[in-house]
């Protein structure tokens, strides 16, 4: 089976990484600047929570730079025979919670360079991730063009934690550039503090697990808004991916919004179609972290009803502590061969085909 791992995270022991390719005033605000941690913390605005047992998974422990990759190809790659990995970097979509836009873009540009020179040519496997700060969307769509025609990156990733909806058009720049360059648009579950500071609608919960389980509320309103403002309209191939915000609740938004658009269509006279029939053409959901209800027959009811057999494609979320190996992925058996790689292939379509697709 073709396996396309949607969401693996490339790490480093240190964001100091990260100097080589900064300059001038950032890069001195980047050495000498406040930052939240001590020196090697990537600058960003905190959570006004702390996950209690840190992020990454207790087996993974690099000593030397090198390590970040030799571990993740002993424990993930070759232990599970991935056969694709997007690289989704980790510390640096926080740069979307600093209120300076300008210095949150000069760290993006900073770990894109450093991830085309230092990750990209380590493994054949590897595909990147853009890192664009959407604070400011001219800037982003700037950054978008300079890199997005390297032929090894595949999309564009932004933190699911934003100042305002996805669908706003104050960031419609950045879906000019990415239809452009022919780039799907990516947002990741983070960005929850700094000037991102409530990603919950009733204000910030307190521990950590109640957080985790409530946080897709995010993504359901940039899903939301993204229908409502007529973005798929203005860019008709435009794919948007959405990664580790859960899967089970998108039937019912679904629902509510269909309903809802049929009784006040006359809001938003631009779209032409069911909010549900945008959400096929072009919403894509990582599988991790999939729900896991005592009746695995419930949540295959929602993935049936959210069209996951072609919405669904398979991330691991490597290494972070709830990370999903690929024997342990509970979707319909009759799905899997989508699931795991083919579904990837149809939104990222610079991957490489596998041998026996390609001979056809």
């Amino acid at each position: 089976m073709f396996i396309v791992d949607c969401d693996c995270h490339n790490y480093w022991c240190s964001a100091t990484v990260l100097e080589p390719y900064m300059e001038g005033l950032f890069k001195d605000m980047f050495v000498r600047g406040e930052r939240t941690g001590p020196r090697g913390a990537f600058p960003h605005g905190h959570r006004p929570w702390f996950h209690p047992e840190g992020f990454a998974r207790h087996d993974v422990n690099p000593v030397e730079e090198d390590d970040n990759y030799l571990i993740m190809k002993a424990k993930h790659l070759d232990k599970y025979s991935i056969d694709v990995a997007i690289l989704t970097g980790d510390e640096p979509i926080e740069a979307s919670t600093l209120a300076n836009p300008y210095y949150a873009n000069a760290l993006c540009k900073a770990y894109n360079d450093y991830l085309i020179d230092y990750w990209l040519p380590k493994d054949d496997r590897f595909w990147g991730s853009i890192v664009v700060a959407p604070q400011d969307p001219h800037l982003a769509a700037a950054e978008i063009r300079r890199l997005g025609g390297h032929p090894r990156i595949v999309q564009v990733l932004v933190s699911h934690g934003a100042a305002r909806p996805y669908g706003d058009p104050f960031y419609h720049p950045i879906y000019e550039a990415c239809a452009e360059m022919g780039l799907p648009f990516a947002m990741h579950l983070g960005g929850q503090g700094g000037i991102n500071s409530t990603p919950i609608g009733a204000g910030p919960s307190t521990f950590f697990w109640e957080t985790h389980a409530i946080l897709p509320q995010t993504a359901m309103t940039h899903m939301a808004s993204l229908i409502a403002n007529g973005v798929f309209e203005k860019w008709p191939s435009l794919k948007v991916v959405v990664i580790e915000c859960g899967v089970a609740w998108v039937p019912s938004v679904l629902w509510r919004l269909d309903a809802n658009y049929k009784a006040l269509r006359k809001e938003t006279p631009w779209l032409k179609r069911l909010p549900s029939e945008y959400f096929k053409d072009h919403f894509r959901f990582s599988t991790q972290p999939l729900e896991q209800p005592e009746n695995i027959q419930h949540l295959w009811a929602a993935l049936e009803a959210m069209d996951g057999e072609n919405t669904l494609m398979f991330a691991s979320d490597y290494p972070h502590w709830d990370y999903d190996d690929v024997n342990k992925l509970h979707v319909p058996p009759a799905w899997r061969e989508k699931i795991f790689g083919l579904n990837a292939l149809d939104v990222y379509t610079r991957l490489p085909r596998p041998a026996a697709q390609a001979a056809e």
